[in-house]
């Protein structure tokens, strides 16, 4: 099934300009400010999308990434339990020892019962904060601090299934949303220092002559440097400077018996490098602005095709583009909102070429599709199964390259389930398989024609593909007009339900 618009009549425009210059206030509206609000959030309605292009681009993207200044409370530390996987207490393991001695296979038994009990509460707990999260998606007013945090998420992959404490993969949540626009320095360093990441790349288990390269090597091939920008060599050094960094119950802990603190050599810095030594020996690479500044080109922006060699961007303007931000990024040391500000600013992240060709992670449909036609959530469960169905299931990325993304989202298992999902949301019609959901009723005919606005099949059908695609794709108004005729033009909430259904199920849907 195409995914892509029609191709644009004018082979000039298929060119994307290099510029960083700021998009002129007259050349930002109703299109412009759609494309922000879904890149950088997860969509919006047609009032703050108005609101947005009323604002002009400046104050707009001042007032997205001025999120910490918006009040917001929604810390669900008191709501979970962070004693669930607590290590075992100094009585626990001496009776335990004891009955081992004595093979009191009673005790025992009841040992490996409390654990059992206490795993499946902590898997019941993590799907909690997967709720827990996808509501704060949905409902917060600073939507790109949760686009951030769902970056950092995907960028610092981390499984529960390794991790195994829930605990754990909250905490590291809450790190990535503190610093989601923030230091890149700063999390680089906390990321070494956090229990989850320790624990998913056996850190825990590093110490003075056995270092484990698990660490050292993601944290410079996926997490800052790129392959090529290191060596083998600086890998077996960076283990070695990681040793001893463990984590006691919730905490970190450097356990100096266990460092290796003779003399190492990462990346062309000497000296008796410790973990904070082994990151600012990365920071000081230019490589590593350049690879984060493309994560999150790649995150907000497009796709980047490779040149042969498979090292710089193919496409010249992206080649441009992406020099200056990893420069701003490298010279600001490395604060992340001076890049995001002059890239949603510039007149190259409003290219045609840019605007409408994302697809939709599933978060980014699922959440966006709440935001933006304001359906009820209906049920928490079904949309968190439905996430794990179309391949991004929180706290769960796939391996520690998290998810791949782009094209690999869309296959004709979770088209089908991004349909139905769509489906569910407009109409509370429940997934096969699911018994007990308490219907909402939704009416999005005051969403389409507003009260005082003269209604007809025209302002609706023109309507639900402006709210739905942003746009009318050849062929799109004749499927609504049929659908409306076939009712007898009657202009109702069964006419407006009907309309978003039937565009929510067009290609055109999955991008953004």
């Amino acid at each position: 099934m195409r995914l892509q618009p029609e191709p644009v009549a004018d082979p000039a425009d298929d060119d994307l300009s290099p510029s960083l210059k700021p998009l002129p206030r007259a050349a930002f509206g109703a299109a412009q400010a759609r494309h922000l609000l879904w890149r950088a959030g997860f969509g919006a309605t047609e009032a703050q999308i108005a609101t947005i292009a009323e604002w002009g681009p400046e104050r707009s993207v001042d007032h997205l990434l001025g999120f910490a200044e918006i009040p917001y409370e929604d810390d669900a530390a008191g709501a979970f339990d962070k004693d669930i996987m607590h290590p075992p207490t100094e009585e626990d393991r001496r009776l335990y020892a004891q009955a081992r001695r004595s093979q009191n296979e009673d005790v025992l038994a009841q040992a490996r019962a409390e654990r059992q009990r206490r795993e499946q509460a902590d898997r019941k707990q993590v799907v909690d904060l997967q709720r827990w999260w996808l509501r704060r998606m949905i409902e917060t007013p600073r939507p790109l601090e949760e686009k951030l945090t769902l970056f950092w998420h995907g960028h610092f992959a981390t499984n529960y299934r390794v991790i195994e404490d829930s605990w754990h993969v909250y905490q590291q949540n809450r790190l990535f949303r503190r610093n989601a626009s923030g230091s890149f320095a700063t999390l680089l360093a906390g990321i070494i220092r956090d229990p989850a990441m320790i624990a998913y790349l056996d850190n825990n288990d590093s110490r003075k002559g056995m270092p484990n390269e698990n660490l050292a090597r993601e944290l410079m091939e996926l997490f800052s440097l790129g392959v090529g920008n290191y060596r083998e060599g600086d890998i077996k050094e960076g283990a070695r400077a990681l040793t001893g960094y463990t984590f006691k119950d919730d905490d970190f802990e450097f356990n100096r018996r266990n460092h290796d603190a003779g003399g190492k050599t990462i990346l062309g810095r000497k000296g008796n490098l410790d973990g904070e030594g082994f990151v600012a020996a990365i920071l000081a690479r230019r490589a590593c602005a350049a690879f984060i500044t493309r994560k999150l080109y790649a995150y907000f922006v497009a796709d980047i095709p490779m040149d042969e060699r498979g090292r710089e961007p193919a496409d010249p303007a992206q080649k441009a583009v992406l020099k200056r931000l990893a420069s701003t990024l490298y010279l600001g040391r490395y604060e992340i909102r001076p890049v995001l500000r002059a890239l949603f600013l510039s007149e190259h992240f409003y290219e045609p070429r840019v605007m409408g060709e994302q697809i939709k992670s599933p978060v980014q449909l699922v959440v966006g599709a709440v935001r933006s036609l304001g359906t009820p959530v209906r049920d928490l469960s079904i949309l968190n199964d439905a996430l794990d169905l179309m391949g991004q299931r929180l706290f769960h990325p796939p391996s520690v390259k998290g998810w791949d993304g782009g094209r690999s989202w869309i296959n004709t298992s979770t088209l089908f389930v991004r349909q139905n999902i769509a489906a569910f949301l407009l109409t509370g019609k429940k997934p096969q398989g699911y018994d007990t959901t308490e219907d909402s009723p939704y009416d999005p005919l005051p969403l389409l024609i507003p009260a005082g606005t003269p209604g007809s099949p025209d302002a609706l059908i023109d309507a639900a593909l402006r709210v739905t695609l942003g746009r009318t794709p050849p062929g799109a108004r004749d499927q609504l007009w049929k659908f409306i005729e076939a009712r007898g033009g009657a202009i109702d909430r069964g006419a407006a339900v009907g309309a978003l259904l039937l565009a929510t199920a067009m290609p055109e849907y999955q991008l953004c």
